[in-house]
């Protein structure tokens, strides 16, 4: 609300505490009317002046914060620190961190997720390797799978076993990959 806004309000607000005071039991509706009227010009002000929403807690810190219905002011950011200072007085202060020797731009190990490694079993269409089955984490289980796809009815000329390990590694390739044309008499 600025100051010209602020002004005015003051003012209204003054005129409608002039006429509580000379209100009495005998005052005639032409003077209520008046009232009335004074009424909603304070109220016309005092919405052109605010522009934020209505605070949804009691708390002066977050007025606008979550909303915890247990809490005394309805602030549930504030209702947790509370409830966090309470178990600190009934279980003791928490264990201290270990410092660290200096912070890494890369982190520590235990931040890092565990590298993945799998097996891709993959075959050779004529034109490229493609993937022939599920990926799979036992090298053993692949070397399988691909042995049993050799002796299927519908075997392909060449089958390899690709190591999945942040970066590709051929293992081991069964047959001979001849690129095949796929026009018939050679693009003629």
């Amino acid at each position: 609300m600025n100051h010209a806004q602020l002004t005015a309000l003051g003012r209204a607000l003054r005129l409608l505490g002039e006429h509580g005071e000379a209100l009495t039991t005998d005052t005639p509706d032409a003077k209520l009317h008046e009232v009335k009227g004074d009424l909603r010009r304070a109220l016309e002000l005092l919405e052109e002046g605010i522009t934020t929403a209505a605070p949804a807690t009691r708390c002066a810190e977050h007025p606008n914060g979550p909303v915890d219905t247990a809490a005394p002011d309805l602030c549930l950011l504030c209702e947790t620190r509370r409830r966090a200072a309470r178990r600190a007085e009934i279980n003791g202060p928490a264990a201290p961190r270990p410092a660290e020797s200096a912070p890494s731009r890369y982190g520590v190990r235990e931040d890092r997720p565990q590298p993945q490694q799998r097996w891709l079993p993959e075959l050779w269409n004529g034109q490229e390797w493609q993937l022939c089955g599920t990926p799979r984490r036992d090298r053993r289980e692949a070397e399988l799978y691909l042995a049993a796809q050799r002796r299927g009815p519908h075997a392909a000329m060449a089958y390899r076993l690709v190591h999945e390990f942040t970066d590709y590694e051929v293992l081991r390739v069964w047959g001979t990959p001849v690129r095949v044309d796929i026009e018939p008499l050679g693009n003629l």
